[in-house]
């Protein structure tokens, strides 16, 4: 019976930490003994079993201060970009800048262009989607509204865009640009 608790005790403590390591193991000894700890068995344990206690749902980074997890959450942030594009390229900036998690949805197709239209009734890039809120073009004043209103903080942690940007499904690369498009600029040499 005491075993059972010290089992239990420990489990218990596992979880509970599971928020700071998100990680449990289940593993026998060579005398048959069963443990359950945070760190990775020894050589040798056998029946060993890996958990993963972290919440599967979770849509932004450990990391991030509470306030942006909690509004990352309830007001995903998406935002449709192209190659090229100035204005796509300041409102990245601005959501690095607040530390804010997106996903990024390059468009590359006219199916793509087509989402775009269906969503905001305009072609016009960069599309910002704060849940179900969305903007056109980038007025900064405007993205910084929507990100107010869906209560992400107005200054975030110093992290790098990859650590913020989930990228959405890649578009096979078209032959010609999208109608509607920006043209690609010319380089000159």
């Amino acid at each position: 019976m005491r075993s059972y608790l010290i089992v239990a005790a420990t489990l218990a403590a596992a979880i509970a930490c599971g928020a700071a390591s998100a990680q449990a193991y289940r593993w026998v000894d060579d005398q048959g003994h069963v443990h359950y700890t945070q760190s990775p068995p020894p050589p040798g344990a056998k029946d060993v079993q890996r958990k993963n206690l972290q919440q599967s749902g979770a849509t932004a980074p450990a990391d991030l201060p509470y306030a942006t997890r909690v509004a990352a959450q309830n007001f995903p942030v998406k935002l449709y970009t192209q190659d090229r594009c100035d204005p796509c390229d300041a409102a990245r900036a601005l959501l690095v800048k607040r530390g804010v998690p997106f996903s990024e949805i390059k468009i590359a197709s006219q199916k793509d262009l087509d989402e775009v239209n269906a969503i905001s009734g305009r072609t016009d890039l960069p599309l910002l989607i704060v849940g179900s809120l969305h903007q056109t073009g980038f007025q900064e004043n405007g993205v910084n509204s929507l990100l107010d209103t869906a209560g992400y903080p107005s200054s975030g942690p110093n992290l790098p865009l990859e650590a913020l940007r989930k990228p959405g499904p890649a578009s096979p690369a078209p032959s010609q640009p999208a109608p509607g498009a920006a043209a690609p600029a010319a380089d000159s040499k």
